[in-house]
């Protein structure tokens, strides 16, 4: 299970959250077989996902991000839900790209930064909440903060990171959201700014054995950072047979007949997490009623 916190500054201005999230991202490698690019890459946008997921308020809520950068990944798809559970799908799994300048996973080459970043918030409302922004990394962390400056106007920081291992399993994979309310003065943002500035990588910290809790409060350190809570998620895919049922149905009675014209039955997968669903060519003739 992954370990999600909450802290907050000691005057309510600043809040972090950050996660150990290596068990959901290994689950990713394990279903989607992605290969370290891909890992990377997907196992941020998953984090991020779980980050903002567990900021929620109903227990029905959940948040979907889609990237569709133009890279060799292709699109990137990860849904949460309050409790931090995530789900996630990638177009292109295998992924083989030189290391950047720098000599790490090249994720933004994989994912590429010319096309759109979309947050689609359901609620419960009578319509989701979409906001949509141009990438403008790729690297994911800063375009999450971008998202929350330009379409919710909410100052944010992110960090993001997964080190996979040689045999592709994940070694660390975490990640912090930094928000700042309103009436956070410019002494608070300086003391943000300086705790940022001299903070390890996501992975570096996790690596050297610093939990969720260690990093939330390093984030805020000198603020008076409070626990607020803390939560274990996972990832988790709710599809079913009866979910299957009504997509299938949603097609319409005329692909339906032909579906049932055409095979013997029919073998759906899901995208997220793999499960096959079979259906004989009877259940296809008893949904077109």
């Amino acid at each position: 299970m992954a370990k999600i916190v909450r802290t907050i500054s000691g005057d309510g201005s600043v809040a972090a959250t950050a996660i150990d999230a290596k068990d959901i991202v290994s689950r990713i490698e394990e279903i989607h077989k992605t290969s370290a690019v891909v890992s990377a890459a997907l196992g941020r946008l998953s984090i991020a996902a779980s980050l903002i997921g567990i900021g929620l308020k109903g227990g029905n809520d959940s948040v979907t991000i889609r990237m569709d950068g133009g890279g060799p990944t292709d699109i990137l798809i990860a849904v949460a839900d309050s409790s931090g559970n995530v789900k996630s799908y990638v177009g292109n799994p295998v992924v083989e790209i030189p290391l950047n300048k720098f000599g790490k996973l090249d994720v933004a080459g994989a994912v590429g930064n010319n096309g759109t970043f979309s947050v689609v918030k359901d609620l419960g409302l009578k319509e989701p909440y979409v906001g949509q922004v141009p990438i403008v990394s790729g690297e994911i962390a800063e375009d999450i903060a971008n998202y929350f400056a330009v379409s919710e106007q909410i100052p944010t920081v992110c960090g993001l990171g997964v080190l996979v291992n040689p045999d592709l399993t994940i070694k660390a994979a975490g990640g912090y959201l930094i928000q700042l309310l309103p009436f956070a003065d410019e002494g608070c943002i300086d003391t943000l700014e300086a705790n940022i500035g001299r903070l390890p990588s996501v992975t570096n910290m996790l690596d050297s054995g610093m939990t969720a809790e260690d990093i939330a409060m390093s984030v805020l350190e000198g603020l008076e950072p409070e626990l607020l809570d803390s939560f274990e998620s996972s990832y988790k895919c709710d599809c079913s047979k009866e979910r299957v049922e009504r997509a299938l149905i949603s097609l319409g009675r005329e692909e339906l007949t032909k579906m049932a014209e055409e095979e013997d039955s029919i073998e759906v997968c899901c995208h997220f997490c793999e499960k096959k669903y079979n259906f004989s060519r009877d259940e296809i003739r008893g949904l077109m009623k």
